[in-house]
C-alpha cells in the first residue's frame, strides 16, 4: 500500500501530514511512503530527512496522486485534486464535512473512501487519534501568545522604581481543550485570568489552573455524549451576553473558543459589548472560520474598531507552531492507520463495524455514512 502526502495548498498553512519519524513507523508496518518535495520545509523538515527515513520524494504531484492508495492531508483537499485519485484510493485528514459540501460531493461521486479526522470519537481508547484535540490544545496556546504580542499591556504584574504595573486581565470564553490551554498559558505569562463555559462540569478544571470560573446563569445547559457543549437557545445567548458584558468591559484580552460541533459558532460577543471595551483591548476569536463568536471578526484578518479594540479572526493558530502541530497530527494519523491495519494484506481494513473506523469513515462506495453530515448537507442517500 502506497501512502502519499502532498504540500498543503491553503495559504499560510505550514503543517504537514507526515513527519520523518512517522514515515519510519509506516514503513515498519509494511507500507510504502511517497511525499511531494518540500512537504515538511515549513514545519522544519527538509527533503533529505524524508529520504533518510525511507520515503520516496518526488516533484511530480500528478504521478503521486495516480499512485496513491492512501492520501494524507491536513486541510481538506481541493475538489480538482480528488479527480486525479484512483477510485480505490482512500483520503484521510481534516475534511470539514459539515461546511464543505463540494468536497463531500466529489468524494461520493468518485466513489472514494474517506476517513474524517473531525469524526474521531471522543472515547478513552480513541483519544490518541483525536486530532481535533491535539490541534486545539496548540491553538489555545498560540492564541494567547498572539494576544500578548498584539496587546499594548504587559501580562505579568511588575514592580518597578517608577511604580507597580498591574497584571493584564484575560477572559477566556469556553473551557474545552483549547480554552483550558489558553487559561494555562495566560496564567504562565502572569495574567489575571477569568473563564466561562456553559458546562458547569468544567468549573473544577478551570480553578485547578488558577483561574476564576465566572458564574453566569442561563438556565439549563450541559454537554453532549462526546463532551461538546450543547447549543444554547437564542434567549439563553442573549442572557449570557447581558451578564458577560461587564467582564468584557474590564478585560484587556479576550480569547473566545466557543464552538458547537457540526454547526456554526454561536455569536457570544455583540457590537455593544465590543463598544464597551477599553481602547487597546485585544480579542482573539478562535471560532472565526466557522462563523465567529465575535461581531465584526473576519477569518484570517485583524479588524480595529472605532473605539480602538483589535479583533483578530484567527484561523491559522496551530500552523503558528507548525513543527509540534505536525508532530502530533502525523502521530494521530499514524495511530489511526495502525488501528485499521491488516498485517496479512499490508493494507488498511475499513471495517464499518469497528468503533473507531466506523465512526470516522465518512464516505465509502458512493455513499455518506455519517447521519449528522447527511442532515447538515441535506442529503437523503
Amino acid at each position: 500500500m502506497n501512502i502519499v502526502a502532498l504540500n498543503e495548498s491553503v495559504a499560510g498553512e505550514r503543517r504537514c501530514a507526515l513527519t520523518p519519524l512517522v514515515v519510519e513507523k509506516l514503513l515498519r508496518l509494511g507500507a510504502g511512503v511517497s511525499v511531494e518535495s518540500g512537504l515538511g520545509v515549513r514545519a522544519g523538515h527538509g527533503d533529505e530527512e524524508y529520504v533518510k527515513a525511507g520515503a520516496k520524494v518526488e516533484l511530480e504531484r500528478e504521478h503521486l496522486l495516480r499512485e496513491a492508495d492512501l492520501l494524507l492531508t491536513v486541510r481538506p483537499p481541493g475538489v480538482p485534486l480528488t479527480a486525479s485519485l484512483r477510485e480505490s484510493a482512500v483520503v484521510a485528514g481534516f475534511l470539514d464535512p459539515f461546511f464543505n459540501p463540494e468536497l463531500v460531493g466529489a468524494l461520493v461521486s468518485r466513489g472514494l473512501s474517506s476517513l474524517c479526522m473531525e469524526l474521531i470519537p471522543r472515547t478513552t481508547y480513541a483519544q490518541k487519534m483525536d486530532a481535533l484535540s491535539s490541534q486545539a490544545s496548540l491553538a489555545g496556546y498560540a492564541a494567547v501568545l498572539l494576544a500578548a504580542e498584539r496587546s499594548a499591556k504587559a501580562f505579568p504584574m511588575m514592580s518597578t522604581p517608577a511604580g507597580t504595573i498591574p497584571p493584564a486581565r484575560a477572559f477566556v470564553i469556553g473551557a474545552g481543550v483549547a480554552g483550558l490551554q489558553a487559561i494555562a498559558t495566560a496564567k504562565r505569562l502572569g495574567a489575571r485570568v477569568e473563564a466561562y463555559d456553559t458546562r458547569p462540569v468544567v468549573k473544577e478544571q478551570v480553578q485547578s489552573l488558577g483561574a476564576k470560573f465566572v458564574e453566569i446563569d442561563v438556565g439549563e445547559t450541559g454537554q453532549t455524549e462526546q463532551g461538546y457543549a450543547k447549543e444554547l437557545t437564542a434567549e439563553q445567548l442573549e442572557s449570557q451576553r447581558r451578564q458577560m458584558a461587564k467582564i468584557c468591559a474590564n478585560s484587556d484580552v479576550i480569547v473566545s473558543t466557543a464552538q458547537v460541533f457540526g454547526r456554526r459558532a454561536p455569536r457570544i460577543i455583540d457590537e455593544s459589548m465590543v463598544a464597551g471595551m477599553r481602547r487597546g483591548s485585544v480579542i482573539v476569536d478562535m471560532a472565526a472560520a466557522t462563523g465567529g463568536n465575535v461581531a465584526g471578526s473576519k477569518p484570517g484578518e485583524e479588524v480595529l474598531t472605532e473605539n480602538g479594540v483589535l479583533i483578530i479572526g484567527a484561523d491559522d493558530l496551530p500552523a503558528r507552531v507548525a513543527k509540534d502541530a505536525s508532530h502530533v497530527y502525523a502521530n494521530n494519523l499514524y495511530l489511526l492507520i495502525e488501528h485499521a491495519w491488516d498485517k496479512e494484506a499490508s493494507a488498511l481494513r475499513l471495517d464499518p463495524q469497528d468503533a473507531v473506523v466506523g465512526a470516522c469513515l465518512l464516505t465509502v462506495g458512493g455513499e455518506i455514512r455519517d447521519e449528522r453530515v447527511k442532515a447538515a448537507l441535506g442529503v437523503n442517500r
